[in-house]
């Protein structure tokens, strides 16, 4: 697979990166991202990797749009309310990108659809606020041995980092049991997620180009209260159910 000169020039200033170049560029362009709700941390995930010049994106998020939705998803307009969550996704990458190849899943992540969708791509974006759908792409990450990114935040806080296989722990080492108290609804800010969707959709691109130095093992945590940012080393459970035989 070879740029295209209109490729070459819209990508132009990213491909100056050092340790990225037009190789960098080539491996985003054959490259496929799943990304598990599309909404105000997703949906920033996606943007930045459709204007980086991902070839393509699977995007999976039930239902449609809602008012309370556009404080943070920003793929979403006023115009749309009412209307699929994916469509709008999907038609507002595509005015970014159109060279971008996209596959819209009405759909939430389940254990019963996570085999095969996680099956269509090259990495995952974790962006779902339930742990029962996150944990059903965890283990698809490990026995199908596809790098995930996971993101999260609550009010202005946010977390973020870098599952691989075999090499670090999994989510299931770093949240054994579903946390009893955490609900679908909760208090953020739009910046938020919009902060910690770009820094998911950089890890993606690190993972899939491979260069720099990506979150793995690690948990950047960001608490913009108090503008506190922290990397603590999160470790590998030898008993996990989930990896703990790799």
């Amino acid at each position: 697979m070879i740029l295209t000169d209109k490729e070459r020039e819209v990508y132009s200033w990213q491909i100056d990166v050092p340790d990225f170049g037009e190789e960098g560029q080539i491996k985003l362009k054959e490259s496929s991202v799943l990304i598990s709700r599309c909404g105000g941390l997703g949906g920033i995930v996606a943007y930045e990797l459709a204007a980086a010049g991902i070839g393509n994106l699977v995007l999976a998020h039930n239902g449609n749009i809602q008012n309370s939705d556009l404080n943070r998803q920003l793929l979403m307009t006023d115009q749309s309310l009412g209307t699929s969550r994916v469509e709008s996704a999907k038609k507002r990458l595509l005015d970014l990108n159109p060279r971008l190849n996209i596959e819209i899943i009405n759909e939430n992540i389940t254990p019963l659809n996570a085999t095969s969708i996680v099956s269509k791509v090259d990495l995952i974006v974790d962006a779902a606020p339930l742990f029962e759908e996150r944990y059903s792409m965890n283990l698809q990450s490990v026995l199908q041995n596809k790098p995930m990114i996971d993101c999260a935040m609550y009010e202005l806080e946010a977390q973020i980092t870098t599952f691989i296989p075999g090499e670090t722990p999994c989510l299931s080492c770093l949240y054994p049991e579903n946390p009893p108290h955490w609900k679908r609804r909760f208090p953020v800010f739009g910046a938020v997620s919009g902060v910690v969707g770009c820094l998911g959709a950089m890890e993606a691109i690190k993972v899939l180009a491979g260069f720099g130095e990506v979150l793995a093992g690690k948990l950047l945590l960001m608490d913009y209260r108090n503008n506190t940012f922290d990397i603590v080393a999160i470790h590998k459970n030898p008993t996990c159910p989930v990896c703990g035989k790799q």
